[in-house]
């Protein structure tokens, strides 16, 4: 096809989409990590579940492992916002390394509520899907009082010691009508169960999920940006589907679009995940206005205000240096952390 543009119909854009706070305090936490101490900064696993992020970090001088063991001792690791087992702080201290944990706060609350269930004895059932780093990050607060639950499947064997102390978590990122459905099916095997304080599906994921819903009847092709192995991402395009779209699809780039999908589509819908940045999103736009898609609405459902402020431990240096003279101090900043091994757990 070329690259004349010709009527065809119109994309309804979702709002909200994309970029979520705790994406932003992570990715930030990266950027003034590099700035202020200077490489090497490392970061455990991908800070989000994005690969344009990670390779422009990648750029910027950051190096990607998969365990703290391949951090050089005394250097300077962030961890992801998805979070870690206490087990990890436990080898970074070990190692000597000054961590800066970028853990998004809503995943924090999940571990916290975790933790603080496991101290009174409860048995936690955690809706999650197994291997996702969120989820191995909550198992490690309590390994022995957390039983996962992937599935409905998987309620059938799941035992617990006293079936009037069992309570129910979450990970931050799953579909919140499939949460809700295995929920339902847990109270029907545990009738006591209890649900947590407040909802730990976090508000990016239901608000991106609640537009999608609302556009999803509308559209004869959805199109989520967003990387495979972002939960909240292939979520997008279940919800979408399960809500009216005809077809819809997960790509990286807008490269990764095929135009045999837009063969007879009048409307497009299109939305990204919550660790996808901005001007993804504006590429599938042009994408699309080349190809007769010019006419663009907006679908909003809420407005996102919430911002979370840096890690505590780049906080407080960020503080001390600037009492010190400004950036010509980060150097030794650097310095500091790589001799201090007390504040090698986040």
């Amino acid at each position: 096809m070329s690259g004349e543009s010709r009527q065809r119909g119109r994309v309804l854009l979702a709002a909200p989409r994309g970029w979520c706070a705790g994406v932003d305090r992570a990715v930030m936490a990266v950027e003034k990590a590099l700035e202020r101490y200077g490489e090497p900064v490392y970061v455990r696993r991908q800070i989000v579940h994005n690969r344009y992020v990670v390779q422009t970090l990648e750029k910027k001088g950051v190096i990607f492992v998969d365990e703290v063991e391949e951090v050089p001792e005394g250097s300077i690791v962030v961890f992801s916002a998805h979070g870690v087992a206490p087990s990890v702080h436990d080898e970074a201290k070990a190692r000597k390394l000054a961590a800066i944990d970028a853990t998004c706060p809503l995943v924090t609350k999940v571990h916290r509520e975790a933790k603080r269930f496991a101290d009174e004895g409860y048995d936690i059932l955690l809706v999650g899907h197994e291997g996702h780093e969120e989820v191995i990050g909550t198992l490690g607060e309590a390994p022995d009082q957390i039983h996962l639950v992937d599935s409905a499947e998987d309620i059938a064997g799941v035992a617990v010691r006293d079936d009037s102390k069992v309570v129910w978590l979450s990970q931050t990122t799953l579909s919140v009508d499939e949460t809700m459905a295995t929920v339902g099916e847990l109270k029907k095997r545990f009738p006591r169960l209890i649900s947590p304080p407040s909802d730990d599906i976090c508000y990016a994921t239901q608000n991106r999920q609640a537009a999608v819903k609302k556009l999803a009847p509308e559209v004869d092709l959805l199109i989520v940006v967003g990387s495979p192995n972002s939960s909240n991402s292939v979520r997008l395009v279940e919800v979408g589907l399960e809500n009216g779209s005809s077809a819809a699809y997960l790509v990286d780039t807008a490269d990764a679009i095929d135009e045999a999908w837009l063969e007879d589509v009048a409307t497009v819908g299109l939305t990204s995940g919550a660790s996808v940045p901005e001007v993804l999103v504006q590429d599938v736009l042009k994408f699309l206005a080349t190809r007769g898609y010019t006419e663009v609405e907006t679908v909003k459902t809420a407005e996102e205000r919430l911002q979370f402020s840096l890690p505590q431990e780049l906080r407080r240096d960020l503080r001390v240096e600037a009492a010190r003279g400004g950036p010509s101090a980060a150097a030794d900043m650097a310095d500091r952390h790589r001799q201090s091994s007390s504040r090698g757990s986040a």
